[in-house]
């Protein structure tokens, strides 16, 4: 399995009742053939708009890792310990833990 076949996602509801989209997968861009992209992202919605997106030190096919990642960014957000920013998630993508 891969992430070209599509991303990840998962809803995260905040301690203060909003919704999260979670999504990590390839980027998507019209310029790029999804087989050309190698790099994947961490990208959050909420409320109708798009709060987030960095990119990962993961390939496309670290799905075990990608589906780690994403727990883990669901669960800080859920708890309360990260806030649904760019800051906040970066040191998560930046590592395999």
């Amino acid at each position: 399995m891969t992430l070209r076949a599509g991303p990840l996602e998962h809803d995260a509801t905040l301690p203060d009742g909003r919704s999260v989209h979670v999504r990590v997968g390839l980027p998507e861009d019209g310029y790029i053939r999804p087989k050309d992209i190698e790099t994947v992202t961490v990208e959050l919605y909420g409320d109708g708009e798009h709060l987030a997106a960095v990119n990962t030190i993961l390939d496309p096919d670290q799905v075990e890792a990608a589906t780690h990642l994403l727990r883990r960014i669901v669960a800080g957000l859920e708890s309360g310990e990260l806030a649904p920013t760019a800051g906040a998630i970066a040191p998560l993508a930046d590592s395999l833990l």
